[in-house]
């Protein structure tokens, strides 16, 4: 995304991957994409499948009590929604924009670290077809992820980390079933946390509460339907079932850390933080960020000035903080604790409760879900 931001403002850049094309085409990730982020594909020309084959939402049922209460996005946000467009889907449209465009996107590199950050010339040194390879950049990105290279290339005492582990996993399988509902379904049960998602008409995204170290072996798929009929259930509707695609588990936590930059180098994505599933939030935050990167790249080569990139941290954690505030709060309100009380098994009804019955409770969920709008 933000190689062909770049691209579109005239600025060259590399990509480096160390994965095939078709290992990132094909691993199935999230697909909740936030209303400013279908319109920045959009605007960048690279939506037209998506605005094709993605399930647009104007809303999502809460359900609790065995009871579903509907939150409706269009009226709460003047027309805004979300849409069902995988991640990987994206990476398509997009590796196959920067092809088209004869841009540099070099996959299965190995070996790779940074040198110099602190310098006019930052480097890159890899390997690719045996060969070692140095790139010598103005700015480098690092878009690399959680476990990637970049944020532990920065010096000691530099950052600051924030983080918060959760004491619960998601159980998620991907199961060639007809999507129950046409919009997702969050549940608050008893037993625990339940979600119905999808990726298209056809497939369903479906996921379970559990433990954060559960053994998926112990899950046979007559278990996972026979739990997920349970935890769903709400009179005089039916949870369609089908063959189970694909099952694992993830856990769950949050992290930022602080400051996204160093020297020459701009941490962007999961790279930088961490939000649990439960809001949507990972893959809409790194376009956020990518977005105000473009944007302070692009001031630098048409004036000179550091000034948007100086400030680059300073405006993407201020966008971060509060999306970390709206995945650990549906993340709080949706899911049972190990240590709760019951004091606080009555509190999250009142807060669903609360959610569901007042109309300026839903219009905050309902804006935060569509999307903070971007910096």
């Amino acid at each position: 995304m933000l190689s062909h931001l770049l691209y579109l403002q005239g600025i060259d850049s590399v990509v480096v991957e160390n994965r095939s094309r078709q290992y990132v085409e094909e691993r199935v990730r999230a697909g909740v994409l936030e209303q400013g982020t279908v319109d920045l594909l959009t605007e960048m020309g690279v939506g037209e499948r998506m605005k094709a084959e993605g399930l647009v939402h104007y809303g999502i049922e809460l359900r609790f009590g065995g009871r579903g209460h509907r939150i409706d996005f269009q009226d709460l946000t003047g027309g805004k929604g979300i849409t069902i467009y995988s991640q990987h889907e994206v990476l398509k449209d997009l590796n196959n924009a920067r092809v088209a465009a004869g841009g540099q996107v070099l996959f299965e590199v190995e070996n790779v670290s940074v040198h110099d950050l602190g310098s006019s010339e930052p480097k890159i040194l890899y390997q690719k077809d045996g060969n070692i390879c140095e790139l010598i950049c103005d700015f480098l990105a690092g878009c690399d992820g959680f476990h990637g290279i970049c944020r532990p290339s920065i010096p000691s005492g530099v950052l600051t980390e924030y983080v918060r582990e959760y004491p619960f996993g998601w159980l998620g399988i991907l199961a060639e079933a007809p999507p129950s509902s046409d919009e997702l379904i969050y549940t608050y049960h008893d037993r625990g946390f339940a979600l119905l998602s999808m990726r298209t008409p056809h497939i369903s995204r479906l996921y379970l509460q559990c433990s954060p170290d559960e053994d998926i072996g112990r899950w046979s798929d007559e278990r996972i339907w026979r739990e997920l009929q349970i935890r769903l259930a709400s009179n005089g509707w039916t949870l369609t079932e089908g063959p189970v695609l694909q099952k694992g588990v993830t856990g769950m936590r949050s992290f930022v850390v602080e400051p996204m930059q160093h020297g020459r180098l701009f941490l962007a994505g999961d790279s930088a933080h961490i939000v649990p599933p439960t809001g949507a939030k990972g893959l809409n935050l790194a376009v956020a960020d990518v977005r105000v990167l473009a944007r302070a790249l692009q001031h630098f080569y048409a004036t000179g000035s550091r000034d948007l990139l100086d400030t680059y941290s300073e405006v993407c954690l201020r966008r971060v903080w509060k999306v970390q505030r709206f995945s650990w709060w549906m993340t709080s309100m949706l899911h049972r604790f190990p240590d709760e009380t019951p004091f606080d098994h009555r509190r999250q009804l009142a807060e669903l409760d609360y959610v569901t019955s007042s109309r300026a409770a839903a219009r905050s969920l309902a804006e935060n879900y569509v999307g903070l709008a971007m910096e």
